[in-house]
Formats: C-alpha cells, sequence, structure tokens
C-alpha cells in the first residue's frame, strides 16, 4: 500500500494497515521536508508511476483536501478496515475508505468512496455514507441516516433516525442533531441549529 499525505492521520492509517499485516511501500507528501514516517520513507510529491502496481489511501483528514488530492491520483485506491472494527457483511464501502479502531457499522449500510469512519463510530442500520464524508471519533449514526458528500460529523455528534444531513456541512461536536439540516449548513447544539449557510 501506498499513502498520500505524513502527518497524524496517516499514523492512524498506518496502525490500521500494520495490524492487518499490510506492508506500506512508501508515502507521498508534498512537504519535501520530510523524509520518513516513523521509518516508512516520505518519497515527495505525488508520482504517477511510483510502485504502481500498489494502491494508495488518501491519508488526509480535511475532506476537501482529500477530495482535491484524490482526483489527480492515477493509482487505484484501497481501503482498510482495523480488526476490532465490527462491520456486518452486508455493509457496502467504496474505494478509498478507511473504518479506524473500534468503529460499528451495521446491517445494509452503505459507506461512499474516500471517507473516514473514525475511532468508535458508530453507523447503525440503512445509513447512506457520501464520498468524501468523514464520521469523527465517538460520533453516532442512528438508523436510516443519509450523509452528504464532503460532510464533517464532528467528534461526538448524535444523529436522530430517518434524518438528511446535506452536502458539505460541519455539524460542531457534541451536536445532537434532531431535523433535517440543508446543504453547505454549519450546524451545533443540543438540540442542534444552523448557524449559517458557507459557500459551496
Amino acid at each position: 500500500m501506498l499513502l498520500y499525505g505524513a502527518s497524524g492521520h496517516a499514523k492512524v492509517i498506518i496502525s490500521c494497515l500494520i495490524a492487518n499485516q499490510i506492508p506500506i511501500m512508501g508515502i507521498f507528501d508534498d512537504d519535501l521536508s520530510k523524509t520518513s514516517l516513523w521509518d516508512i520513507p516520505v518519497v515527495g510529491s505525488y508520482k504517477a508511476e511510483y510502485e504502481s502496481q500498489e494502491s494508495v489511501i488518501v491519508a488526509i483528514g480535511n475532506n476537501k483536501i482529500r477530495q482535491k488530492v484524490a482526483m489527480m491520483v492515477r493509482h487505484s485506491f484501497g481501503k482498510t478496515i482495523h480488526p476490532s472494527a465490527i462491520v456486518d457483511p452486508t455493509v457496502q464501502i467504496g474505494e478509498g475508505t478507511i473504518i479506524l479502531h473500534q468503529s460499528v457499522i451495521q446491517a445494509d449500510a452503505q459507506v461512499g468512496k474516500h471517507v473516514i469512519v473514525n475511532t468508535a463510530a458508530s453507523i447503525d442500520h440503512e445509513c447512506r455514507i457520501g464520498d468524501f464524508v468523514h464520521i469523527a471519533p465517538k460520533a453516532t449514526l442512528c438508523g436510516n441516516v443519509s450523509i452528504g458528500q464532503g460532510t464533517l460529523v464532528g467528534a461526538g455528534s448524535i444523529v436522530c433516525p430517518n434524518l438528511t444531513i446535506g452536502k458539505g456541512c460541519l455539524i460542531a461536536a457534541g451536536s445532537v442533531i434532531t431535523k433535517n439540516i440543508p446543504d453547505f449548513a454549519v450546524v451545533r447544539g443540543n438540540p442542534a441549529k444552523v448557524l449559517k449557510i458557507i459557500d459551496a
């Protein structure tokens, strides 16, 4: 496996890959001052020809930057699920997605491409998670929730059943979502309120 990004988020993905006994061949990063991460070589900016038979995981936490980087990568994309995660066999998981330590994904959930399901997050039955979403640590999605592309559901947030959160939203940590949220909304509180709508 190859990674793109040599910062803190990459360390968690490396931990996940090591737990699955998947070797990491190198890491791309546009910061040319970086030469290694945990003895894994950082090989500089992205090179389409580098270890071309390997797959890439974009190890960048920011949804917009992760999407921008993924659009330029010419390798195939890998994905990884930590052994401590509980993922029902009926779950669909897109390329580039990572399912981290002690997270739970229940029956018939659909998780898109390049999604981060972070530490101890919980996604219940029949949820639909768009591409480039980040479900932060210990966030909880109840059943049949829909999350639009590029949205961040902050740490410890709770989304009640049967709700839709639009694309490009920022759900602040600890929020409790009790109604549908429009696209590009910044949301916070218990119960959560829309603070503003941001530019796409």
